[in-house]
Parts: C-alpha cells; structure tokens; sequence
C-alpha cells in the first residue's frame, strides 16, 4: 500500500488538523453531532417548539441533556430561545439562520443514516470479501 501526496479535502478544509482538542472545529463539532445536538437541531426544523414538545419528540432524552443542548446549541448561535415574560412562563425555541443553514447540509447526512441503518444494524453492512 502507498502513501499518496494528495492533499485530502479534510486537509484543504482543516490545514492544521481538527483532532486536536485545541481545535475550535473539534469543539463545534462536538456541539452539533453529539448524542442529542443532531436529535434537536433536527426536530426545530421548519418549526418552532415549546420545551415539552422537544421532550416528546426526541424520546430518551432526560430534563438536564435537554437543557444543557438547547443552552450549548442557544449559545452558538444554531437555537433561539424565546421566553415570554408571562406566567406560567412561556418559552419556544426555534432555529435560527445559521441553524437552518446547518441543518440543510446534515439532511443528505440524516437521509443516508435513515437508507441504511436497518442493513447496517442488521450486521450486513460489511461488504463481501
């Protein structure tokens, strides 16, 4: 096997490499393809949603995950959060441009995960030698 002199794509987009803890790319993808950041991201899509209605949707999800993704993903600016000054309080959360711009790119992502996961689950996505 040779080594090729290519430049990769990942090395034209990360020249210094993002598997460096240090790197800023690193942690925002932490951010956005953790267990539940693609979870939420995905169900805000098109739609704006009250914090039991997030809970529903993404099944599994505890009370503290919930709300320490929506206060990562609000602070990288993917989430809006309005909380209404009324009683009892009245939040929704929604994404915001930069979270729909993300969100169409991890759709091809999310299309392919759905086309295959029953082959690959089923232990058929080894390729045949």
């Amino acid at each position: 096997m040779s080594v090729s002199s290519q430049v990769s794509v990942f090395d034209e987009l990360f020249p210094v490499g993002s598997f460096s803890p240090a790197c800023p790319t690193r942690t925002v993808m932490d951010h956005v393809t953790g267990k539940w950041g693609v979870l939420v991201l995905a169900a805000l899509t098109d739609r704006t949603m009250r914090w039991g209605e997030l809970r529903r949707c993404v099944e599994g999800i505890s009370e503290k995950m919930l709300a320490q993704t929506l206060k990562i993903l609000e602070k990288d600016g993917l989430v809006r959060r309005d909380a209404r000054p009324v009683i009892p309080p009245h939040v929704e959360y929604s994404l915001t441009p930069r979270g729909d711009e993300l969100v169409a790119l991890l759709h091809p992502l999310l299309r392919w995960i759905a086309a295959n996961a029953e082959v690959i689950l089923d232990g058929h996505g080894a390729p045949a030698s």
